[in-house]
């Protein structure tokens, strides 16, 4: 069966289609690649960490971020344009410069930013899709890494030439890595997502596999409960 829906799929008649498809149909939207882990990464040091990670739709790469050992925080957002246009309904239209992103905070003791990467690359989303992921189309969608610190660019780019060179990928990948120059959370309804609307279509179709092949390849890295942005567990 081939079929997707998009964010703006919002009749509630849809919510059902989503039970009776099921988790057949939502694995065949979504596969996950089997990378090696980075050749380079950073060494381990006390404190949070931070990066930033655009990869398609924020809801999906939250969700697989907050199943991650040693994630503290995983917020959507926008990075990569002005702060006067970081609201949702100006970011969709494309012209923002934003990406939809994931400020994740995390202990580079139990997780590392290598092991972060080789996640996004893996499991959070397709690395060679310019400019779109799945059903969503635009620059808002694009592949991006904002970096927090020259060693987070050393290894990302570095990380990107060794998967290119080792061809894990069928065409070459299109993340671009940049600077961090201000991050803007999303507004509170786009927050934990993933968790709180597990049937809807959307996240059935694209999400919910991102989650199952997280558990599958990282089995020591992922967490059976979220850490949420709100305070109400899901």
């Amino acid at each position: 069966m081939s079929m997707s829906f998009t964010r703006g799929s919002r009749a509630p008649f849809l919510a059902a289609v989503a039970v009776l498809v099921g988790v057949s149909m939502a694995c065949a939207a979504e596969e996950a690649v089997v990378i090696p882990p980075p050749a380079m990464d950073e060494a381990a040091r006390s404190g949070t960490e931070t990066a930033i990670f655009a990869g398609g739709c924020f809801w999906g790469v939250q969700g697989v971020f907050q199943h991650v050992k040693g994630v503290e925080s995983a917020v959507s957002g926008y990075a990569g344009g002005e702060a006067r246009t970081a609201q949702y309904e100006t970011v969709s239209t494309g012209s923002t410069g934003h990406a939809e992103a994931v400020e994740v905070r995390f202990d580079p003791r139990k997780v590392s930013y290598g092991r972060l990467l080789q996640i996004f690359f893996s499991v959070a989303h397709n690395p060679t899709q310019l400019n779109f992921q799945g059903p969503d189309r635009g620059t808002q969608y694009r592949s991006a890494l904002f970096v927090t610190a020259s060693e987070q660019r050393e290894v990302a780019e570095r990380y990107i030439d060794q998967l290119d060179k080792a061809h894990v990928f069928p065409q070459p990948i299109v993340t671009k890595v940049s600077d961090a120059a201000g991050f803007y959370p999303a507004e509170a309804y786009h927050q934990d997502f993933l968790t709180r609307n597990p049937t809807y279509p959307y996240i059935v179709y694209n999400d919910l596999p991102k989650i199952e092949n997280l558990k599958l390849l990282f089995p020591t890295d992922y967490r059976s409960q979220p850490v949420l942005v709100g305070k109400t567990k899901g």
